[in-house]
Order: structure tokens, then C-alpha cells, then sequence
């Protein structure tokens, strides 16, 4: 069974480019465009071993979608890392309370790397 990684970004370029990399790689990639999505598929027992989460979406964005996915105990036992072009601070995204933190344009060997960090059979 491959691993199972949930791709949260509202750019199709990003999205389809992260899943050809990630199932290049041997993952099940599902992929939401924002927050409630996510939600859904997480409620719907989506189960990925990791969530890469992009923080700027219109409708409900990254933020909000922490707050809301651990108020119903939606991420127990899944990491998040963040996935940004927003040229944040790695110390304030950390302070969310996520794994990780990956910049835009992604360095596809480091994005391969953060899930076999936390992905097994990747």
C-alpha cells in the first residue's frame, strides 16, 4: 500500500505539479483547493499520512482550516507542513503548531524527502 499524502493548495499548477512529483515517488495524492475540502475529505476518513498545507486560499484559508481540522480532533496523529510562497517567517510557521515548512518554488527533493520523513513506504 502507498502512502497516502494530502496535497491543500488553491493553485491547479501547484496541485497538479505536486501530485505528478509525489506519485512519481510511489504516494496516493489526493488533493483539496481549500479549507472546507480538506475538512471533508478528512471528516469522509480521508487517513493521509501527511498533509501539505498551502496557508493563502480564497474561502476558507490554511489558518482557518488548522483551527477548525484540531477543534475536531481532524489532525491527531497527521502531520502538517506548510507549503507557502509567502515568504513567512520559519519561525512563525512553526508557531502554528505544524511539522515543517516548505517555500515556494518548491525544491522537489526536499518536498520527496519531508514525506518520506514522515511517510513509510515512500
Amino acid at each position: 500500500m502507498s502512502a497516502r499524502v494530502l496535497v491543500v493548495d488553491d493553485d491547479p499548477d501547484v496541485c497538479e505539479t505536486m501530485q505528478l512529483v509525489l506519485e512519481d515517488a510511489g504516494c496516493e495524492v489526493l488533493v483539496a483547493t481549500d479549507g472546507r475540502t480538506t475538512l471533508d475529505l478528512l471528516r469522509n476518513g480521508a487517513a493521509p499520512c501527511l498533509v501539505l498545507l498551502d496557508l493563502m486560499m480564497p474561502g476558507m484559508n490554511g489558518w482557518q482550516f488548522l483551527e477548525a481540522a484540531r477543534r475536531e480532533g481532524l489532525l491527531d496523529g497527521i502531520p502538517v507542513v506548510v507549503v507557502s510562497g509567502g515568504r513567512f517567517r520559519k519561525q512563525e510557521v512553526l508557531a502554528l503548531g505544524v511539522a515543517g515548512y516548505l517555500e515556494k518554488p518548491l525544491d522537489f527533493d526536499r518536498l520527496i524527502g519531508t514525506v518520506r520523513e514522515y511517510c513509510k513506504g515512500v
